[in-house]
């Protein structure tokens, strides 16, 4: 049998699948593997090259097969599709893997080591129970209109003003209402405290590691935004250039060009949503300062808010943050203004 190269696993919840190749492109073997059989399987096989496709617990079964001692590399779901003959199947999906994994100038996806993928599930938690929040508020506001009594936006006039209209006995409240009132009161204040809890260890996290408190230097880096993006870039070796980071972020102008002629459009807001906001939001507070300001960051904003406005100005702001941030991850330096 010709030794085996290259294998392409198919992850799933319980069934893997995995097709391998040898070094001229042929078929070897195709194996269906059982979740608690496969790294034992791995583990009896000769290092080689293992693509899988970046998906739901691929960062752990690839720390886990580097481990044994395996190259891998990770694929994102959309170059595999590509390569995929015939009906879809879980064999077809392993095989287009395989072969997609060795193509010259394939795109693969960083891996996340231990420590980030912590840092994103913090995010996704504390991301989560802020949307809860915004939406109890929105629903205690609409039923507070039902009942004749309408207060303006803003978590913090819901919190001051409810419990005074729970001590007033003559808005017109009925007793039912009160007692509904008051217990979306009371989970309003335990959201409260399960945001602030987040916010305190992604304060923490900032401050221990020593990454995030390079990136804090930035202009418009806080601790959220500087927790949110070393989670995501990690050391910045996954990306070849600052460019790279931005355009995964979907801060740059989406391109339709065909017949030589270059097509630019709006920015693509391609990738991870969460953390294109919160350098939005960063961005915007910088825009913000910059009047008065002397450095050189803050005369090219001005540049721009005069030239195209502010809206525009903060996301090509957002676009330079983003490459700032690769720059000091993949250079081990910090912000330098001049």
């Amino acid at each position: 049998m010709s030794e085996i190269t290259t294998v392409g696993l198919d992850l799933a919840k319980n069934v893997f699948h995995a097709v391998c190749l040898d070094r001229h492109g042929g078929e070897v073997r195709k194996k269906v593997l059982r979740r608690a059989r496969v790294l034992e399987w791995f583990a009896n096989l000769t290092p080689c090259l293992v693509g899988m496709e970046g998906c739901a617990g691929s960062h752990y079964w690839a720390r886990e097969l580097q481990a044994l001692g395996h190259e891998v590399r990770l694929i994102p779901a959309q170059h595999v599709k590509a390569y995929v003959r015939g009906q879809k199947n879980d064999y077809n999906d392993a095989r287009a893997i395989a072969e997609a994994v060795v193509r010259p100038g394939m795109r693969f996806v960083a891996i996340k080591e231990q420590v980030q993928q912590d840092v994103q599930a913090l995010h996704r938690m504390r991301a989560g129970v802020v949307s809860e929040r915004t939406a109890l508020c929105n629903r205690l506001r609409g039923l507070l209109t039902e009942n004749g009594i309408v207060l303006s936006q803003g978590i913090g006039r819901l919190r001051r003003h409810i419990p005074a209209l729970l001590e007033d006995g003559e808005n017109g409240l009925s007793g039912l209402f009160r007692e509904l009132l008051a217990r979306g009161y009371r989970q309003l204040c335990e959201l409260d405290d399960h945001i602030e809890y987040y916010n305190g260890l992604i304060e923490r996290g900032a401050r221990e590691r020593e990454a995030e408190r390079r990136l804090r230097t930035i202009p418009g880096f806080g601790p959220v935004l500087a927790s949110a993006f070393h989670g995501a870039v990690g050391d910045g070796q996954g990306y070849r250039r600052g460019r790279d980071v931005s355009a995964s972020l979907g801060v740059v102008p989406r391109q339709h060009s065909s017949g030589g002629k270059a097509v630019l459009l709006g920015i693509s807001k391609r990738g991870d949503g969460y953390l294109r906001s919160l350098l939005v939001h960063g961005a915007r507070s910088v825009v913000l300062r910059a009047p008065g300001k002397e450095d050189r960051l803050s005369r090219w904003v001005q540049r721009l808010v005069a030239e195209r406005g502010v809206n525009k100005a903060t996301v090509a702001l957002a676009n330079k943050l983003a490459r700032i941030g690769w720059a000091v991850l993949r250079h081990n330096t910090v912000y330098q203004p001049a």
